[in-house]
């Protein structure tokens, strides 16, 4: 089925996307209405499929052509049908995790696998989830807008898609939230613009010339965007002072303590595993306590930030890298290359697995000295 949706048009990525949905609503008819014809009928919807997922792909594409590449600084104006978008795909009926996952899908463009992703989930999870989400709202009046929190959610994954994976979302997901904030006063709208102004102004440095990854600590700050930079700064500042505090609140005072260093030996890891410690507190999330790990590492040695890894899961997406990293940090190469090449193996992103296999090259290629 998958070669005959190529022959008609569709790439490999996205006729498997578009099989995939095709046999998941084929497990919600057929108990109760089996065609006469299976493999037929899986063609057919998977084609229907494709193509829907095709328009919505070209209708994103041009939605970003209308926008320039670099998001521009101040308030913003006037009102966005993708925005309403957004606001009515967080249906009421829908589930938070639901309202999101059938967001990025229909609104977003982003395939299954990249909504899987983004959630920690397998992808056929994920695709029951959006199966399950498009038939909770087939027989509803998109007239009731969903709520605040799940909008910020979906515009948050967006961007963290746009900025680090296959499909560069970055610039509009910016541009959205600055209409939300213009249109609404809710100190976590604008954690959340602060947060993706202060993460996008290091996009410039964050690749070298030939593509390969730049780690924050190797990056060359005179190429941040200091008027970004600064604009993020004031917006949080401004949240912060409403002491309301939420989680891109915390996520966005982190970023700002990296972009105020003015070298990576300057960074104030004690400020920032605070920080962690209170995004924890708000969120409990799995990612943030990795990260929290890690600086942990940087503001009291490799051995504690080691032990502050140990009690995670060591499934966590970069869980082996930042493990590898604290090895190196701690004088181990042999270690630490072992497992920069491990973590290669388990990364998803071509750029990052580039990256650490060349960490795992960079230490092969040191002398060992013995012990």
């Amino acid at each position: 089925m998958l070669a005959i949706l190529v022959r008609r048009g569709a790439d490999f990525a996205a006729a498997e996307d578009a099989v995939q949905d095709a046999l998941v609503e084929a497990l919600r008819v057929w108990p109760e209405d089996p065609p006469r014809d299976p493999r037929g009928w899986l063609i057919t919807v998977a084609w229907r499929r494709f193509l829907d997922a095709a328009r919505a792909d070209a209708a994103r594409r041009r939605r970003e052509d209308l926008v320039d590449q670099e998001p521009p600084s101040g308030p913003a104006t006037n009102t966005d049908d993708t925005l309403q978008l957004y606001f009515l795909c967080a249906h009421p009926s829908l589930t938070p995790a639901s309202a999101v996952a059938l967001t990025l899908r229909a609104v977003g463009g982003l395939t299954t696998r990249q909504i899987a992703d983004a959630y920690l989930v397998p992808e056929a999870t994920m695709a029951q989830r959006i199966s399950r989400a498009k038939r909770t709202v087939s027989g509803v009046r998109f007239d009731q807008p969903g709520d605040v929190a799940t909008v910020l959610r979906i515009l948050y994954l967006v961007f963290n898609e746009g900025y680090t994976g296959d499909v560069d979302l970055a610039t509009e997901a910016i541009r959205l939230t600055r209409r939300l904030a213009a249109a609404i006063d809710h100190p976590e709208v604008a954690g959340l613009l602060a947060l993706m102004l202060l993460h996008h102004a290091r996009r410039a440095a964050r690749t070298a010339p030939g593509g390969s990854l730049v780690p924050l600590a190797l990056q060359r700050r005179d190429r941040w965007d200091t008027t970004m930079i600064a604009e993020g700064v004031t917006i949080l500042q401004t949240a912060l002072s409403r002491d309301r505090l939420g989680e891109f609140q915390a996520q966005a005072a982190i970023a700002a303590l990296h972009a105020d260093a003015q070298t990576a030996d300057e960074t104030d890891w004690v400020q920032i595993v605070e920080w962690y410690d209170e995004l924890i507190r708000l969120t409990g999330n799995p990612v943030a306590r990795l990260n929290r790990a890690v600086a942990v590492g940087e503001a009291d040695g490799p051995q504690a930030g080691l032990a502050a890894l140990a009690a995670l899961d060591p499934s966590l997406p970069r869980h082996t890298a930042a493990v590898a990293y604290l090895h190196e940090k701690a004088g181990d190469q042999n270690q630490a290359a072992q497992l920069y090449a491990k973590a290669a193996h388990q990364a998803t992103n071509l750029a990052e697995r580039d990256h650490l296999t060349r960490q795992a090259a960079r230490l092969n290629d040191r002398p060992h000295h013995p012990e």
